[in-house]
């Protein structure tokens, strides 16, 4: 019996990454944690300044000889996911991970939101998912790449938390679940694993002042088991080890990043 070394396990060094919403939020951390583990990183976001102005700033942080380059992005957009696909393959060699992270939340009663409004957030959190995930996926078998591909899910996919009126962003990410689960069975015969990270409450600049003493929403931070916010980091670390041989034996999983909220 040969017994495997797992010295390597978590090692993510010279993998390239594409990575969608990329500009700022999570998707920045998640373009910093893989440039500092040593990795190639794309960023694509619909905000062309802002997202090469961020691939510069993490540059400065990139380990060894990790780079980070940003490139427009409209995920909803066909041909131009192909284009950013095919470029990435074209100047890197390979796709090895993919962090589908564009989203949108539109806060409106269903009986107040407009058509536009529904079509946008499900073509930015759904359909844009499905578009990077078929030419990506396409590029991965071709060249047999045993690649991960991860989809930013939702605790709101599972539960219908507050703030309540966003049923357009629950719906879709529900449906990213969903897809996650369908795309890992059918390419598990490639090699390709297919994951989703379902955050709950995360701190970040937009948020974080709502969950302060006085703040709107600061009553909800008891019902979360662990009485705080989540970390953007605490979902960079998940990535890492999605992206990582840690985890191949793992597909189709939604991982939910809550503290605890959707289990009671």
């Amino acid at each position: 019996m040969t017994v495997q070394s797992n010295a390597n396990l978590f090692d993510v060094s010279g993998k390239t990454v594409l990575i969608t919403g990329g500009a700022r939020g999570l998707g920045r951390n998640y373009g910093e944690a893989f440039v500092q583990h040593g990795c190639h990183v794309v960023l694509g976001d619909i905000d062309a300044d802002l997202v090469k102005q961020t691939a510069t700033e993490l540059n400065q942080l990139a380990r060894t000889t990790a780079t980070c380059e940003g490139i427009e992005l409209d995920v909803t957009n066909e041909e131009q996911v192909e284009a950013v696909v095919r470029h990435v393959v074209d100047t890197y060699g390979d796709i090895d991970v993919v962090i589908n992270n564009a989203g949108i939340v539109d806060r409106v009663g269903v009986e107040e939101m407009t058509l536009d409004a529904w079509n946008r957030t499900m073509g930015i959190n759904l359909t844009g998912v499905f578009l990077v995930s078929k030419y990506v996926a396409r590029e991965m078998i071709q060249r047999r790449t045993k690649g991960s591909i991860i989809n930013m899910a939702s605790m709101s996919g599972e539960i219908v938390n507050v703030p309540m009126e966003q049923a357009a962003y629950n719906t879709s990410k529900a449906a990213v679940a969903m897809f996650t689960k369908s795309c890992a069975v059918e390419w598990a015969e490639y090699g390709i694993r297919v994951n989703a990270i379902a955050p709950g409450y995360m701190k970040t600049d937009m948020t974080g002042p709502d969950f302060e003493p006085g703040g709107k929403f600061y009553h909800l931070l008891d019902a979360i088991p662990m009485r705080r916010l989540g970390l953007p980091n605490e979902l960079s670390g998940l990535a890492l080890f999605l992206a990582s041989e840690a985890s191949s034996y793992i597909t189709g999983a939604v991982m939910n990043v809550d503290g605890g909220y959707t289990l009671i």
